[in-house]
């Protein structure tokens, strides 16, 4: 409310879900553009005319692929239209809550999100899923990588200390915090890192003095330079929840890794990590020490991890132009054709039946039925009636 009484160009909005923020979009009369921060999300795609047919597009929060059998396709149209379900219920109510803040005359908000001007999609072929893009489609996946910066002296003394035996890396991002697990889990991954013969940084919200089982060869603190970590030469392997941007980063750092995927879209993450073949997934309901220990030690001896992170890495890196150069460049494109609605499809006007041309085919059907019908009523008795006169 505080933003209606100043003057914008543009406006960016988080494409996952940006409803609330539609309203305001409408009150300030500006071009506004999506970045969306969830690789595999597709929802406000969608709505701007991007095909994103159910058969080739997993849905963001179960592991599946772009590559599904029957029964698997069979799923993700499940429970994409489950998500769906509640999706439009609550929309209907945000509706009532836009128009009671902003004004009544404030348009329905699937409408206002359909005037889309660009979409920065945070993707990419090598590290998501190639798909057919419109004009207003940008992908900027790994916009916030960077080259491997010197660590603090401490750490690097620390890592130091484990000689040409090297490190392990441990982090469950910045939406799970490690200090909030379960006991048995902690004391899971305290014992089985006292068993590895490397050194391991991990990232633990919580003080040292708290973990008086903690072994020689761990080091934790709050945070930790994650991409400086990366890159560092003597990494062997990152375990993860398997978070987007982690894994963009496993990408661009060319590391092997372990995925403990923990909810919303870290299934899908890791779905993508393991089919591309430099990740190994485990479970975090059914995880032992012995399974946590084999999976370290294949992605670090065994070559084709490394060398598919590797390849990926090289995929990813050969573009014309940078993940920032590409969304700077878009975005002030949007402000100096004045919202660069030349680039919208009417793809975003139509509804699912007229999308999919299913209204036609129900149109051929009906036709089809009605001649069936009135052949069955006026031609059939005709053609009896004129069979029985040639028989006399």
């Amino acid at each position: 409310m505080d933003l209606l009484g100043r003057k914008f160009d543009l406006m960016i909005l988080d494409g996952a879900f940006p409803e609330c923020a539609l309203g305001l979009v409408y009150r300030l009369g500006v071009p506004f553009m999506y970045i969306n921060t969830v690789g595999f999300y597709t929802g406000s795609m969608s709505w701007a005319g991007n095909p994103v047919p159910y058969s080739t597009t997993p849905v963001f929060y179960r592991p599946a692929t772009d590559d599904m059998n029957f029964f698997e396709r069979l799923s993700n149209t499940f429970y994409t239209l489950i998500a769906d379900s509640v999706y439009t219920p609550s929309m209907l109510y945000l509706q009532h809550m836009v128009r009671r803040h902003l004004g009544s005359d404030i348009p329905n908000i699937w409408s206002l999100g359909r005037n889309v001007s660009f979409i920065l999609q945070n993707g990419q072929a090598s590290v998501t899923y190639p798909r057919p893009l419109l004009p207003n489609v940008a992908e900027i996946a790994c916009i916030h990588c960077k080259p491997a910066s010197a660590l603090p002296k401490d750490l690097e003394d620390f890592i130091a200390g484990a000689g040409e035996s090297g490190f392990i890396y441990v982090s469950m991002g910045s939406s799970v915090k490690a200090a909030n697990m379960p006991d048995h889990l902690r004391k899971l991954l305290v014992q089985t890192f006292a068993r590895l013969p490397y050194r391991v940084l991990w990232k633990y919200e919580a003080s040292p003095a708290l973990l008086t089982d903690l072994p020689t060869n761990v080091r934790i603190a709050r945070w930790l330079p994650q991409q400086d970590i990366l890159g560092h030469r003597k990494l062997r392997a990152f375990v993860t929840h398997g978070g987007l941007l982690s894994m963009f980063e496993t990408v661009y750092h060319g590391v092997p890794i372990v995925t403990m995927p923990v909810f919303c879209d870290h299934d899908a993450n890791a779905a993508k990590a393991v089919t591309d073949g430099y990740a190994l997934r485990l479970e975090l309901a059914t995880i032992t020490s012995e399974k946590l220990i084999r999976a370290i030690h294949k992605v670090i001896h065994d070559p084709r991890y490394r060398r598919e992170a590797k390849r990926r890495q090289i995929l990813l890196k050969d573009q014309r132009s940078t993940p920032l150069e590409t969304a700077i460049y878009w975005t002030e494109y949007v402000i100096r054709h004045n919202g660069a609605y030349h680039l919208q499809s009417p793809a975003r006007n139509l509804n699912f039946l007229q999308y999919y041309c299913l209204d036609q085919m129900l149109f051929f059907a009906a036709v089809v039925y009605l001649m069936r019908t009135l052949t069955r009523l006026y031609l059939n008795p005709r053609i009896v009636q004129l069979g029985k006169e040639k028989l006399h």
